[in-house]
C-alpha cells in the first residue's frame, strides 16, 4: 500500500513488481542472483482520482511510456527489498511530483538604482579596457 496523500492510496495489485538481473559488471553473485526491480505501473487501470490520471499522462517523462504504463528499474542496492523499496519510492515521488502545482510567477522589473549600477558597470568596464590600448 503506497499512500500519496490523507484521501489517496495505492493498491499493492496496481503495481507489478520484477525481480530481474542487475546490468554492469559485478562480483561472484552477479550472474546468478537477480536483485533488481521493474516496476511496472499502469495508470490507467489505476484507482487513482481523475485529475493525478491527467496529470501523470501529461507527464514528458522518459518512464512514462505512450500506452500510459510507468517504468522504473531500480538496481542501485544489492538486495532486492532495498531495490524494491527505492521503486515504489521513485514511483510515490513522481506521482507527488506531478500533481505539485506550481505557484504563478509574477513578472517583476529590475529597480532603477539596480538599473544604474549595471549601466554603471559596464562603463567602468569599457574604461578600463579602454586604457588597455597601446600607449604611443
Amino acid at each position: 500500500m503506497i499512500r500519496l496523500s490523507n484521501a489517496v492510496e495505492l493498491a499493492d495489485w496496481e503495481v507489478e513488481l520484477t525481480q530481474i538481473r542487475a546490468q554492469g559488471s559485478g562480483g561472484q553473485n552477479v550472474n546468478k542472483v537477480a536483485s533488481a526491480v521493474h516496476l511496472r505501473f499502469d495508470i490507467q487501470r489505476s484507482t487513482l482520482p481523475p485529475f493525478y490520471k491527467e496529470r501523470l499522462l501529461a507527464l514528458s517523462d522518459h518512464r512514462v511510456t505512450k500506452d500510459g504504463v510507468v517504468i522504473i528499474k531500480a538496481q542501485s542496492h544489492r538486495t532486492f527489498e532495498l531495490n524494491r523499496q527505492d521503486a515504489l519510492d521513485r514511483l510515490q515521488a513522481l506521482i507527488l511530483d506531478a500533481v505539485k502545482i506550481q505557484k504563478r510567477r509574477k513578472p517583476t522589473r529590475p529597480t532603477r538604482s539596480s538599473q544604474r549600477k549595471r549601466v554603471d558597470k559596464k562603463t567602468q568596464k569599457g574604461k578600463t579596457k579602454a586604457l588597455r590600448g597601446r600607449v604611443i
